[in-house]
C-alpha cells in the first residue's frame, strides 16, 4: 500500500508520559492531499476507461501483442486508482477516518499493494517485449503472439496478487510511533525492490543495449537509423516512472534508517509529496499515447463519437502505429519504430 494517511490518533492527556507516546508529526499540506487525490481520480479514472476502451478495440482489430501489454498496463493503472486514491486514502482516511476493523484495513493493502506491483511489472514485460522485437527481430515472431501474450499477462497479474500478501502485515508509518522493527524493515526492503529498483535496473539495461544496437546499425549502414516512435513512448514511460518513484523511494529508506515519518514533519511532508508524484504516474500515459500515435487519436475520435469508424488494414503500413513497429519485415527499413 502506498501510505497516504495524513492524520494520526491523538493518545489520550499523560499517555506520553505512560506508555511513551508521543505526538504525531503535522500535515503541513493540510487539505491539499484530500484536493489533489480527488482532482486526480476524477480526472485520471475515466481518461484511463477511455485509454482501456480504445486499446481493446485496437486489439481485437489488430490482433497485435503490443495492444494487449498496453491494455493490461492501463488495466492495473485503473485498479491502482480505485484501491490507492479511491479505498485507501479518500474513502478509508479521509471520509471514514480510518474507523474500520483493522483486517479491513490489512486486506486492502494486500490489494493496493498487488495491483502497484501489477502496473509496474507490466511495464517491466512490455520493455523486454521491446527488446525482443529491436534486438532479436528473428524469434520475437515466434516468441510474442497474442495466446502467448495473454498468457504472460495473466502470469504477471497472479504473481503480483502473490507478492501482495505478505504486505498484509505492512505496518502504518502514519501512526506507529515505534521504530521500524525487523520484520517492518524486511517489508519495506522488499517493496523498494519490488517497485523500484528491480524494474529500474531492468529500464536501464534493455534501454541501453537498444541504444547502442541502433547506433551500431547507423554506423553500418549509410543511412541514419533513428528511434521509432513507439521505442520512443516506453523509454518515455519508463524514464517518467523512475523520476516519479525516486522521490518515496528514497523517504522509505530515510524512514527506517534517519527520522521517522511519524515523528519529523519534514519527512511526513516529503512522504506527501512523493505520494503524490507516484500515483501521478497512473494518468500520464493516456497523453503520451495521444502524443505518438494518430491510430490511438482516431480510435478515441471515434468512440467519442467525433469521426466515423475507422478501418484496420492489416496490410498497410503506418508510422504512428503502436504495434507495426513490431514487424520484423520493417525493421530492415531506414527507420527503426
Amino acid at each position: 500500500m502506498i501510505p497516504l494517511q495524513n492524520a494520526s490518533d491523538t493518545p489520550p492527556l499523560g499517555a506520553e508520559g505512560e506508555e511513551g507516546h508521543t505526538d504525531p508529526s503535522p500535515c503541513v499540506l493540510g487539505y491539499i492531499p484530500v484536493i489533489y487525490y480527488s482532482i486526480l481520480l476524477g480526472l485520471g479514472l475515466p481518461v484511463n476507461i477511455l485509454t482501456a476502451v480504445a486499446l481493446s478495440k485496437l486489439a481485437s482489430r489488430t490482433k497485435k501483442s503490443s495492444y494487449c501489454y498496453l491494455l493490461a498496463l492501463t488495466t492495473s493503472d485503473i485498479l491502482t486508482q480505485i484501491f490507492i486514491i479511491f479505498v485507501g486514502f479518500i474513502l478509508q482516511t479521509a471520509i471514514l477516518h480510518r474507523k474500520v476493523p483493522n483486517a479491513f484495513i490489512h486486506m486492502v493493502s494486500v490489494l493496493e499493494f498487488s495491483s502497484n506491483h501489477a502496473s509496474i511489472w507490466i511495464t517491466v514485460i512490455l520493455t523486454v517485449d521491446r527488446y525482443i522485437a529491436l534486438c532479436h527481430p528473428l524469434q520475437y515472431r515466434s516468441l510474442s503472439y497474442p495466446e502467448r501474450t495473454r498468457k504472460v499477462i495473466m502470469t504477471v497479474f497472479l504473481s503480483s496478487f502473490v507478492t501482495g500478501i505478505p504486505f498484509y502485515w505492512w505496518s502504518d508509518i502514519w501512526r506507529d510511533p515505534r521504530a521500524p522493527g525487523l520484520m517492518d524493515r524486511f517489508l519495506k526492503w522488499v517493496h523498494c525492490f519490488i517497485i523500484y529498483f528491480i524494474p529500474c535496473t531492468i529500464f536501464l539495461l534493455t534501454n541501453t543495449v537498444i541504444v547502442l544496437r541502433l547506433r551500431r546499425k547507423s554506423e553500418s549502414k549509410r543511412y541514419r537509423v533513428r528511434i521509432g516512435k513507439t521505442t520512443a513512448i516506453l523509454m518515455s514511460i519508463t524514464t517518467v516512472f523512475a523520476v516519479l518513484w525516486a522521490p518515496r523511494t528514497i523517504v522509505i529508506i530515510i524512514h527506517m534508517y534517519v527520522s521517522s515519518v511519524h515523528k519529523d514533519w519534514r519527512v511526513h511532508l516529503a512522504l506527501d509529496i512523493g505520494n503524490m508524484l507516484a500515483l501521478l504516474n497512473t494518468a500520464v500515459n493516456f497523453f503520451l499515447y495521444c502524443f505518438v500515435s494518430r491510430r490511438f487519436r482516431d480510435m478515441v475520435r471515434e468512440i467519442l463519437g467525433m469521426q466515423r469508424p475507422c478501418r484496420m488494414v492489416e496490410g498497410k503500413k503506418s508510422h504512428s502505429d503502436f504495434s507495426d513497429s513490431l514487424k520484423p519485415a520493417e525493421i530492415p527499413q531506414a527507420t527503426v519504430i
